[in-house]
């Protein structure tokens, strides 16, 4: 995995390169269309503007992230390149929404356009350029799990599209005299806002906050359900507080023969285990007593995971605590969040246990599986 200042440095020097190439499209392109009176070109010259602000905004958010946790923010500053990723989200929009009004304005005031050899060969070679670019982004957005690379890389494709709808047009008017730019350009518009809202949708997602990823979640279960004294592992929660930063807590089920100082280590180490291996700070481990001496309560608790486990979108039971002697049943109930109603499903189960042990003062909780991996 990539250091923190590793990862900024690739973040900043791709932003760099991205900076110093939309420029000089840019100011080609400003030319090119205003020296043909073409729309499609000014607009594609203004779309390389705001890759180059999205690529500024980038730097500025990685720098702002990779400030180190103080006593306001405890758990850092990561979650900033969320907001950058936002802020060029909006930039895209914004550049799709005035792109389809101006090509409104052209469809109903329409330019003669005057596209030259020279210009032609120009967006073309603009076109194989971002291209590279985009795809130079989104590569390095990828490999160092940074959304606002990503999301500058998708940028650049809308910006492909742009140019090559600008070259359909002056194809058509070249071979057939029919301008077609500002249609071109109200169609492509239409895409870039598509594109904008689901960028924004997906950022504003992240920062809501979302569950981790299935793999990771699953992974760091493995690790800690290798531990030999680790009967099981559950309620796993990660909080993220930026691209490859998390914390978490989870619970663990050991053997009630276990000693206080032999739990102690055993956190210890899962602690260091884990965050070696997936780099997660686990802030809190609790644990379940399983019990191992009372044969019947060791069969009450099959019993009841059984008739649990029998419904529908039921995915575990665990935490089950039995008190014979003043006859008091406690445990918790994983429901699947694929369940039409969780609610419904846990009421279901907690009437066939009660109905199975009526004499049991029965009380469950419904747990709720944020991975939609917890262990059975």
């Amino acid at each position: 995995m990539e250091t923190e200042a590793l990862r900024s440095r690739k973040i900043i020097r791709t932003s760099i390169i991205g900076i110093a190439a939309n420029v000089f499209l840019s100011a080609l392109k400003a030319v090119i269309g205003l020296l043909s009176h073409s729309i499609a070109i000014v607009l594609d010259a203004v779309n390389n503007i705001s890759d180059a602000a999205s690529s500024l905004i980038t730097i500025i958010g990685t720098r702002l992230a990779a400030k180190k946790a103080d006593r306001k923010h405890p758990f850092g500053y990561g979650r900033i390149e969320y907001l950058s990723a936002l802020v060029i989200s909006m930039i895209i929009l914004y550049a799709g929404i005035t792109s389809f009004i101006e090509s409104i304005k052209k469809i109903i005031h329409p330019d003669t356009p005057d596209y030259s050899f020279a210009s032609l060969v120009i967006i073309s070679a603009a076109v194989v350029v971002k291209l590279l670019l985009g795809g130079y982004f989104r590569k390095v957005g990828k490999e160092v799990n940074s959304d606002s690379l990503t999301n500058s890389g998708e940028e650049a494709r809308m910006d492909v599209l742009i140019s090559l709808s600008t070259l359909l047009a002056a194809a058509v008017y070249l071979t057939k005299g029919i301008s077609l730019e500002a249609w071109l350009g109200a169609v492509i518009s239409i895409l870039i806002i598509k594109s904008g809202t689901e960028m924004v949708m997906t950022t504003v997602s992240r920062i809501l906050g979302e569950s981790a990823d299935v793999s990771l979640a699953i992974a760091l279960k493995k690790t800690v359900n290798e531990f030999p004294e680790v009967s099981g592992v559950y309620d796993l929660i990660l909080h993220d507080y930026g691209p490859d930063s998390y914390n978490g807590s989870l619970h663990i089920e050991v053997k009630d023969t276990l000693k206080a100082s032999e739990i102690d280590r055993l956190i210890r180490q899962i602690t260091d285990t884990v965050y070696e291996k997936h780099k997660v700070a686990l802030t809190g481990i609790s644990i379940y007593s399983r019990n191992t001496k009372d044969q019947e309560t060791v069969a009450v608790r099959d019993q009841v995971r059984k008739i649990a486990m029998s419904f529908e979108h039921v995915k575990g039971v665990h935490g089950f605590y039995l008190n014979r002697r003043d006859q008091i049943m406690r445990f918790d109930v994983v429901v699947s969040f694929d369940a039409q109603d969780r609610n419904a499903v846990f009421e279901e189960v907690m009437k066939a246990v009660k109905d199975a042990y009526p004499d049991y003062d029965i009380s469950a909780n419904m747990d709720m599986d944020l991975n939609e991996a917890d262990t059975k």
